[in-house]
């Protein structure tokens, strides 16, 4: 159908189309992942922020363009995952930026929001690298610029022709691509999306639903929780439409009230979340402050005892665990520095909580966690400075994010990995300055390479290494140096490879998978083979990795 101009309505059905497109599409773009190793998580990541996108403006169909645009790029903020998901939510602010104030818009209209979009995105990185999801973006703006149609439906189809073309052409522009045979996964979601909102408005498509997110098994989490373990009863959420408000005042008020609290602010409009056993008492504090909407309170005792579920963050299966007993919300006792960590596996949490680690984020290669994950962790300290170590880049931009939005002082420290953070950790030192301990830290994690043992789910060729899926696979610092077909075998490689006359010592962590039986037989005959070095192994229990190996 021709469109001269969309409005609010039409808007919001563009982007609900693209989000369904994409959520049924998201394990093809994972498959996507240059290595052939089972956490590409691109299309994963990519889907949960457009639906927690979409989903914020479920209920603004009949608003206008710019208000639904501005609330989706709030929406896409708060539940950005990973690096594809953060550049995806500043695309979107972009676009929110260009249409704002609109009642409806016109094909120049529409044309310039997506070519804020490049430009919002390119800002977010630091580096940006050609061939990537940022690539896509910018080209569609070019196509969108030069454009000489009136009809937005003309625009957009214009817009996807090119921007494919360009995608078809991201192999030739980073040699990684080209090597594995595919296009870029974040390019592809990006088309996807830019699709899923030409096809609707090309089939008129009207009342178009979101489609459910993928439901989380926490029928067990239900079962081992008694119903006194629910503290606070109520899960309270809603806005404050409120300018120059008291933010840090309203939050101080709250939070002897309740926890999990989350308050964060964008310009004129206050999202509030906390678990409270009396809301009534909460929304007569925030309705001082302004006028309420998208109230929303469930009864958690009631959802336990029907075994729906509980997490007491939030409810998209990432698990936030609070490791110390000190943790005080009412205001009394502030601590000065606090930490905050994301690793999956039980042996790795206990590593963290035995450091001194305040709170866990449950997350990692294949689980990003969200910008709004992380800042539910940080309302649940109470301290001066608090400290996040992602142990992973492709949590580093949403823990980044997290850090610009939070109203309390957080410092991310660039840890990619798990020794990393264990590193970092260590070396943290209470009578040092914040900068002096930043400057420690990012030293210290320069001097640790990492390894990991996993395997291939797909056949490819890197490198000149001939891969079969299923094939056991050695990375180091997340490049594949060794192929073969035993675990303990490709481990040692692995060693052989970063051990140099100036390292001193050898930690080993043991995923879930790894066979246990053989775990000390192996140690002994590292410990014999690097008798000049202190070997440590220690049972991680982390997923896909058999092993995560480090050497400084």
């Amino acid at each position: 159908m021709d469109y001269l101009k969309i409005d609010g309505q039409r808007f919001y059905n563009m982007f609900v189309s693209a989000s369904n497109d994409l959520e049924e599409q998201k394990g093809f773009v994972n498959s996507l992942n240059v290595f052939p190793v089972p956490d590409g998580d691109t299309g994963s990541n990519m889907s949960m922020t457009l639906k927690t996108a979409v989903s914020e403006i479920k209920n603004m169909k009949s608003e206008s363009l710019g208000n639904i645009a501005r609330q989706l790029a709030k929406g896409a903020l708060m539940g950005a995952r990973g690096n594809s998901g953060v550049i995806l939510s500043q695309i979107l602010r972009g676009i929110s930026k260009g249409l704002e104030g609109k009642s409806e818009a016109n094909s120049t209209e529409i044309a310039n929001s997506i070519n804020e979009g490049a430009k919002f995105a390119y800002k977010a990185v630091m580096r940006p690298t050609e061939g990537t999801i940022l690539t896509i973006i910018r080209s569609a703006g070019e196509a969108a610029l030069s454009s000489n149609t009136n009809n937005v439906t003309d625009l957009l189809k214009e817009v996807c022709d090119y921007s494919e073309a360009i995608l078809n052409k991201t192999p030739e522009m980073l040699p990684a691509l080209k090597k594995a045979k595919v296009v870029d996964s974040g390019g592809k979601g990006l088309l996807i999306i830019l699709q899923g909102m030409y096809r609707a408005l090309r089939d008129g498509i009207e009342d178009v639903e979101l489609q459910d997110f993928e439901e989380i098994d926490t029928q067990s989490q239900a079962q081992n929780l008694d119903q006194e373990d629910i503290k606070y009863g109520y899960c309270t959420e809603f806005f404050v439409h409120s300018k120059n408000a008291d933010i840090q005042a309203f939050k101080d008020k709250l939070s002897s009230m309740g926890d999990s609290m989350v308050v964060v602010s964008d310009e004129d409009i206050i999202k509030v979340h906390i678990h409270t056993n009396d809301p009534g008492w909460i929304l007569s504090q925030a309705i001082k402050l302004g006028e309420l909407s998208k109230i929303k309170i469930d009864n958690m005792r009631e959802e336990h005892r029907h075994v729906l579920g509980i997490d007491n963050v939030n409810n998209k299966g990432l698990d936030v665990n609070n490791s110390t007993d000190d943790i005080n919300q009412d205001g009394n006792d502030i601590k000065k520095y606090a930490f905050i960590t994301v690793a999956m596996g039980a042996g790795l949490a206990n590593m963290f909580k035995d450091l001194g680690v305040d709170c866990i984020i449950e997350g990692g290669q294949t689980m990003n966690p969200s910008t709004q994950d992380i800042l539910s962790a940080v309302e649940n300290i109470n301290a001066e400075k608090i400290f996040i170590f992602p142990n992973n880049k492709n949590i580093f931009m949403a823990a980044k994010q997290a850090s610009e939005i939070s109203q309390k002082s957080l410092i991310v420290v660039p840890t990619k990995t798990i020794p990393q953070g264990i590193t970092a950790i260590t070396t943290f030192n209470s009578d040092l300055s914040v900068e002096e301990n930043v400057k420690s830290m990012e030293e210290a994690i320069k001097g640790v390479i990492t390894g990991s043992v996993t395997y291939a789910v797909r056949d490819t060729e890197i490198d000149g290494k001939i891969i079969k899926e299923g094939d056991i696979l050695g990375l180091v610092d997340g490049n594949i140096k060794q192929v073969g077909d035993d675990i303990f075998k490709v481990c040692e490689d692995i060693l052989d490879g970063i051990v140099s006359e100036d390292s001193d010592l050898i930690s080993i962590y043991c995923g879930k998978d790894c066979d246990h039986n053989k775990i000390e037989e192996f140690t002994h005959k590292v410990e014999n083979k690097y008798s000049d070095m202190d070997v440590q192994c220690y049972n991680g229990e982390q997923p896909l990795y058999y092993f995560i190996i480090s050497v400084e």
